[in-house]
């Protein structure tokens, strides 16, 4: 699903709203998680998961199509993990 599809589902669902107000609220939730994630935070939203960071170090890399080594600096990646609900959610049993 991609963030457009998103809006139009949570749009549909909830009729009294305006799509651009959806549009606008789910742009506001993704703002404050990677704001928050920039100040070094750890976002957890209860049920769902939790995002955070881990710092990559700097390593030797290859480049696939001629194999020479290249550089490749130490970055900032973002990390996401699913909370405990969701996870039982994903993983239930199916019905018999």
């Amino acid at each position: 699903m991609i963030k457009s599809e998103l809006v139009q589902r949570m749009a549909a669902r909830n009729p009294h709203l305006y799509q651009r107000d959806v549009e606008n609220i789910v742009d506001a939730i993704l703002d404050e998680i990677t704001a928050g994630l920039a100040r070094g935070e750890r976002v957890e939203l209860r049920g769902f998961g939790a995002f955070s960071t881990k710092q990559r170090s700097a390593r030797t890399g290859r480049n696939p199509r001629t194999g020479d080594q290249v550089p490749v600096v130490e970055k900032v990646v973002p990390f996401f993990k699913t909370g405990k609900e969701m996870r039982e959610r994903l993983n239930k049993p199916p019905h018999v």
